[in-house]
């Protein structure tokens, strides 16, 4: 599957974690589809994640840990902070504005707020310079 064939909203992963500004997405080679996609190839990290694979996930109807009755457990709360420390950008906080702006809304701040001021080209959350022009990350 390439990336421009997936559906935006498949890309928010159910931490809150935009895919489409992963790294792993983004690359030209050996591609991740995103955390809502399963396939026997994918990395061991997507295939054994414990946020991903919880329990309450199953029974929410928004498949997003913030109607999780421990949201935010401690896993959440240990990627997010490492997220806010090292990739400019929160986990929980997308959480909650997927929970107030809705799915459409969120997607719409994230693609202006994640877009290349120079060349318009999607941002990577783990690089400090866009992929496609160089130009160092402003957020």
């Amino acid at each position: 599957m390439s990336n421009s064939s997936c559906e935006p909203g498949l890309l928010i992963a159910p931490c809150g974690m935009n895919c489409g500004i992963c790294i792993g997405f983004l690359r030209s080679r050996n591609q991740c589809p995103g955390c809502h996609f399963l396939d026997k190839d994918q990395s061991r990290n997507r295939r054994k994640c414990v946020i991903r694979n919880c329990e309450y996930l199953d029974g929410s109807t928004s498949g997003f840990c913030y109607e999780c009755p421990k949201y935010p457990c401690a896993r959440l709360k240990r990627l997010d902070k490492r997220y806010r420390t090292k990739y400019r950008m929160s986990m929980i906080g997308n959480l909650e504005n997927v929970k107030l702006s809705g799915l459409e809304g969120f997607l719409d701040q994230e693609n202006s707020k994640w877009a290349c001021c120079n060349c318009k080209s999607r941002l990577s959350a783990h690089r400090e310079s866009c992929l496609k022009c160089g130009q160092k990350v402003v957020l």
